[in-house]
């Protein structure tokens, strides 16, 4: 993720009590922004949106858009605040998140966890009052899931935390089709099934470039605990399953621009995954996050072609 900041020492040195910096409100509100992880979050718009159109079949009420938008935006932004709080203790022993508002005492634990907190109880209150109850049950699953079982059990001991947890990056998609449609299809679910074995060959990809990071702070993800020749098979199987499953949701309702786009992208997600695992073999530079990039533009062009293939 330099030298990592060691654990604070328990040993008191005899001296003046310090007088706390006064904090710039800039500084702050950036702080809380950061808490969100605003980049995580743009990414998951990017599949909520096209699941709300091709439910809809064109533009989603206006008013149902906005509050999903919102309500999403503010439940991504909980989960993750929250599981920074869980996360304080191990944050500050990795280079990629040494900086983060906790590990820098930039905010206190408790108004991080009180921020978490308000944020979920408002992004669920939002989807339940101007949705429907099944869009709210989801949305309250999606943040209690991925903190209290995939950040604080599954994160920390389990090298298939990964596959486990991923249900909670697929939920957008979910959620935003209950939204519209107040049930779920198959549709929906080969959605969700296309974003759920994605995450494998993307934070595969990022586990591997942060692998001493993780190994420092007692993370088992699958890079670090693992064989290169197992961490291989698995990017190469998820990444055929997640192509798999962006063909077997052409079928459901989708048309022949979907088809296509989801083909030929897919070609090009699994010839990186491939090109990875070669120079893995070869023992060259593995370069991973040629693969984490390109797994992200494989997503927004797979999403991308959901929503043009829902106003054609």
């Amino acid at each position: 993720m330099s030298m990592v900041t060691e654990r604070p020492s328990p040993t008191l040195v005899p001296g003046p009590v310090p007088v706390p910096a006064r904090r710039d409100p800039r500084a702050v509100l950036r702080a809380y922004v950061a808490l969100t992880k605003p980049r995580i979050i743009e990414l998951l718009l990017v599949t909520t949106v096209p699941a709300m159109m091709l439910a809809a079949g064109g533009i989603p009420p206006v008013g149902t858009m906005v509050v999903v938008l919102v309500g999403g935006t503010l439940a991504a932004g909980a989960a993750n605040a929250l599981n920074c709080y869980i996360d304080r203790d191990i944050d500050q022993l990795m280079r990629r998140t040494k900086r983060r508002p906790l590990p820098t005492h930039t905010l206190d634990p408790r108004s991080v966890l009180v921020f978490g907190l308000v944020l979920a109880v408002v992004s669920v209150g939002l989807m339940a009052g101007f949705t429907n109850w099944l869009a709210a049950a989801l949305t309250a699953a999606a943040i209690a899931y991925y903190d209290l079982v995939y950040t604080l059990w599954l994160k920390r001991t389990t090298p298939q935390n990964t596959f486990w947890g991923g249900a909670c990056g697929a939920a957008p998609v979910l959620i935003g089709w209950a939204a519209v449609t107040g049930g779920l299809s198959p549709l929906a679910w080969a959605l969700f099934a296309v974003v759920f074995f994605w995450q494998m060959p993307h934070f595969y990809a990022l586990a591997i470039k942060y692998k001493d990071d993780y190994a420092r702070a007692g993370i088992p993800m699958l890079p670090v605990v693992r064989s290169a020749a197992r961490v291989n098979r698995e990017i190469v199987l998820f990444t055929w399953l997640t192509v798999a499953a962006s063909v077997a949701a052409w079928p459901l309702g989708l048309g022949p621009l979907y088809g296509v786009t989801a083909i030929v992208s897919g070609v090009f997600f699994l010839l990186e995954s491939y090109r990875l695992v070669g120079r893995s073999k070869r023992g060259e530079p593995l370069k991973p996050m040629r693969l984490f990039h390109w797994s992200i533009t494989y997503l927004t062009i797979v999403s991308v072609a959901v929503a043009v293939d829902a106003l054609l």
